[in-house]
């Protein structure tokens, strides 16, 4: 194998083509078999192996300083910087994390995983350069999906008032994680299509020199045209035409399926599940049709995430002009969300938890300020084993300290398509709801409350000495350590679903206070800021002791959720250890 030879980046320079493209091959092979295997990133991997290549062949990482927008397409840079065990030996397929980290390598800048951020960021590696009087390249790989983002103009626009190097690399395979979307996009598919050669030139009217590769998946061209802008002295554009999931027939003919896997999606293509069990996901989609048919003013909006919600392709050509993919484009969305809900539209904004931090400005000054009655599905929240890119537990004290914002956690499918039913139909308040991610639960029995009435927690279960509030996700928990409180100490504790993120039922609340004398509060998040240091508030001047359990105020990398939740104490067996501590009781058995 030419891979072989590659132990580091400038192993690289000695290769002639034809080792290159062999090269290539091999790598494709590698991260269709480590992908398929793990899990993870295929189509953006695969279509970026020459571009890889030919950087690294033509520049001097880490000297020259590549960033990865999102750093989903960067497993072709791992492989040739040093962390190839990390793809050939099974055994390390789970080493290296799937987005770039400084602390795997020299040539990782910087941790990244969410999108377009590569030009603001290359643009303060470029002002640090010359204000140090340093030599070196810094160069910004994007893909065409990522432009859209509010962030990646407002780099574009920075970098190109800077006058020295900086070379920004726009992978254009004409997606996003689905279709792209945006006015942009329609002079991206002009310079494709004219070779870069049309005057209406979006790079060039910012102010950037431009490139155009029509090849972008041919080595060769590729080094010619990074050796005409390596060491450049002015802010440049190559725009680059490649082809997403490049190498995998299934991969280019499926790119939107293919752009992030589930372990061994290759092996199960062919023969997917015949029946699809219901779940939070359909059951919202199911919904949304439903409305919309009566109702022409409901309006799906994704910002470029639409697997994320299950909004897919199906779900999209149903609702025609009632779905809007705003592109990668979070704080625009919620905006636009607000805009259409004071013109009388019912908009239902899907974002995961993750991407939910990139909406704080719009949720607080743009939504909620204007109490525009916009419903906003949070979905993925809670506590994970994801990177640590992609975590989804911090939602909650984020969003519930923001005033005029109603932020619900349903425990089941009843209580869930009530409060989306009163949510969308509603015009008086912002709303949120923290879609549960867990398996489903039905109770068989339709949810009458009035949702209206804000703040009204739900007695689940009436007992004394010990109340348990279990929010969403965590009501499961809830009864489980009820059950062992009332088996190890023969207390019959209370159990209570809150419901309401954002408010507290004060009335119960002091009732609580003549029966009860420890309150435990469970949230899928982190306890800093969040649900239950409210209710410890709430109870501070009285002799009721809280005992919060959530996570850590912390970033988590690919850490077990088990031993998450045991560093945590999010178990029943200890939570019912420190009841007993805390209220200098003995079990009974």
């Amino acid at each position: 194998m030419i891979l072989d030879k590659i132990n580091e980046a400038k192993d690289l320079k000695t290769l002639q083509n034809e080792e290159m493209k062999i090269l290539a091959d091999e790598i494709r092979k590698l991260i269709i078999k480590k992908v398929n295997e793990t899990g993870g990133h295929m189509g953006p991997n695969l279509g970026i192996v020459e571009t890889t290549i030919a950087l690294h062949k033509v520049f001097n990482s880490p000297v020259d300083k590549i960033v990865f927008d999102v750093s989903h397409q960067c497993y072709p840079h791992k492989i040739l910087t040093g962390r190839k065990e990390g793809f050939t030996d099974p055994s390390k397929y789970n080493v290296y994390t799937g987005y770039t980290a400084p602390e795997e390598s020299e040539h990782d800048i910087f941790k990244i995983g969410h999108t377009s951020t590569s030009t603001s960021l290359a643009v303060g590696l470029a002002k640090a350069r010359d204000l140090k009087n340093e030599k070196g390249n810094i160069i910004a790989l994007i893909g065409d999906g990522s432009l859209s983002g509010g962030e990646a103009f407002e780099g574009l626009d920075c970098a190109a008032d800077l006058n020295s190097n900086i070379i920004i690399i726009v992978n254009d395979n004409d997606m996003s994680i689905a279709e792209n979307s945006g006015g942009l996009y329609k002079n991206l598919k002009l310079l494709r299509e004219t070779n870069g050669k049309s005057e209406l030139n979006f790079f060039k009217s910012l102010g950037f020199d431009y490139y155009y590769v029509n090849e972008g998946n041919c080595i060769e061209k590729l080094i010619e045209t990074f050796e005409k802008v390596k060491d450049i002295n002015h802010p440049t554009v190559v725009h680059v035409k490649t082809l997403k999931g490049c190498g995998l027939k299934e991969a280019e003919e499926n790119k939107e399926t293919f752009h992030w896997i589930m372990p061994h999606a290759l092996d199960n293509f062919y023969n997917p599940p015949i029946v699809e069990q219901e779940n939070y996901t359909n059951i919202t989609t199911d919904y949304i049709l439903r409305e919309a048919k009566k109702d022409k003013t409901i309006v799906a909006i994704t910002p470029a995430t639409p697997g994320v919600s299950g909004f897919n392709k199906k779900f999209r050509e149903a609702l025609k002009n009632q779905y809007v993919d705003t592109g990668i484009t979070e704080q625009h969305a919620v905006a636009f969300a607000s805009g259409l809900a004071k013109n009388g539209a019912k908009p239902i904004l899907a974002v995961m938890s993750s991407f939910i931090q990139r909406t704080y400005d719009q949720l607080s000054q743009d939504l909620c300020l204007n109490n525009s009655p916009a419903t906003i599905l949070v979905y993925w929240g809670g506590l994970t084993n994801a990177d640590a890119t992609h975590l989804t537990c911090f939602d909650i004290p984020l969003m519930m300290n923001i005033p005029n914002l109603v932020y619900l956690a349903p425990t089941n499918k009843e209580e869930y398509l009530a409060m989306l039913d009163w949510s969308v139909k509603q015009n008086k308040y912002s709303t949120a709801i923290r879609i549960p991610n867990i398996e489903l639960i039905s109770t068989g029995i339709e949810d009458k409350t009035d949702y209206s009435i804000l703040n009204k927690y739900k007695k689940e279960q009436e007992g004394s000495e010990v109340a348990i509030l279990g929010l969403g996700n965590f009501l499961p928990l809830a009864y489980k350590t009820a059950y062992q409180i009332e088996k190890t100490l023969n207390i019959k504790p209370t159990i209570i679903n809150p419901r309401f993120i954002t408010g507290l039922d004060k009335e119960l609340l002091e009732e609580l206070k003549k029966t009860h004398k420890i309150i435990i509060t469970l949230e899928d998040g982190i306890l800093s800021g969040g649900f239950g240091e409210k209710i410890a508030s709430f109870y501070g001047p009285s002799n009721i002791k809280v005992l919060n359990y959530g996570g850590k105020k912390e970033f988590t990398d690919r850490i077990p959720l088990n031993k998450i939740y045991k560093d945590c104490r999010l178990d029943e067996t200890l939570i019912t250890e420190d009841i007993i501590q805390a209220l200098n009781l003995t079990a009974i058995n």
